[in-house]
């Protein structure tokens, strides 16, 4: 869950949901200044599932000890710091699930989200509060994970072109999803001041560039340099809003949660 708070309401963004926004920021990816990424279809369909494993655990949502819908948060963009807030071995299998959930019919497109989720749990990961036995299962997940890749990778090997497999194509790609999947949770948490997008990203030129996401106001965002294919990219997502409160039990903020209407973020993205 991704959660934006107001003086009023929580408005929740289901994983699933926000991975489907950057699917759709990915496939209109592309113009005079930057090409879309290749192989196509696999990285779109990387970037569009790569959070299907939350779909489950969206459904079924939870409160923090402090009594907020458990989900990622302004708060935490840019970092993953919130391992209290959730028991590790259960976030690991979510986690481990998530490249799985696409490995049978697309692995090309499962090692690239098996690389986001080892990146997520190393380079942007603050590990100082886990003990010590969440420690080691976070390195034998993250050990897995990386045997798991190369796996994928033989398999993938007879489905895509040769020169799709090297290793400089699959870091391409890799940063590709983490580009998307940046753009969108700043937007579905409603990020405050100018962020940039994950990685540098290849210019038709040869030459690599930073994007930065900048807020206008009323969901309307500027993106620097603009990557995109139409100079205005209009984008929605669905929403629940729940009225912010005490909740008794995490049986009373469910049934608020799954019987609040079905609304719609709408985004606008200028050059």
């Amino acid at each position: 869950m991704i959660r934006i708070e107001t003086d009023a309401v929580w408005t929740l963004v289901e994983h699933r949901e926000h991975a489907r926004l950057a699917g759709r920021l990915a496939a209109h990816w592309g113009n005079a200044e930057f090409a879309a990424p290749e192989p196509r279809a696999d990285i779109l369909e990387a970037v569009f599932h790569h959070d299907d494993a939350w779909a489950a655990r969206d459904s079924d949502p939870r409160l923090t000890r402090e009594g907020r819908p458990s989900a990622f948060s302004e708060e935490l963009v840019g970092k993953y710091s919130a391992f209290e807030e959730i028991d590790l071995a259960d976030y690991l299998a979510v986690r481990g699930r998530a490249a799985e959930a696409v490995a049978a019919d697309n692995p090309y497109a499962a090692v690239i989200i098996s690389r986001h989720t080892v990146d997520l749990l190393t380079r942007q990961a603050d590990l100082s509060r886990l003990t010590e036995s969440d420690r080691a299962l976070h390195r034998d997940f993250i050990d897995g994970q990386r045997r798991r890749q190369l796996e994928l990778i033989g398999v993938a090997a007879g489905r895509v072109a040769a020169d799709a497999v090297a290793p400089e194509r699959l870091l391409r790609a890799f940063e590709f999803l983490q580009a998307c999947d940046s753009l969108s949770l700043a937007v579905c948490v409603r990020f405050p001041r100018p962020i940039a997008l994950q990685h540098r990203h290849p210019r038709r030129d040869g030459t690599l560039s930073g994007l930065l996401c900048s807020p206008l106001g009323n969901d309307t965002y500027r993106v620097e340099p603009f990557p995109f294919d139409t100079d205005v990219l209009r984008l929605e997502v669905p929403c629940r809003d729940v009225p912010k409160g005490k909740f008794s039990d995490e049986a009373e903020f469910r049934s608020a949660y799954l019987g609040a209407p079905i609304g719609r973020l709408k985004f606008q993205f200028l050059r």
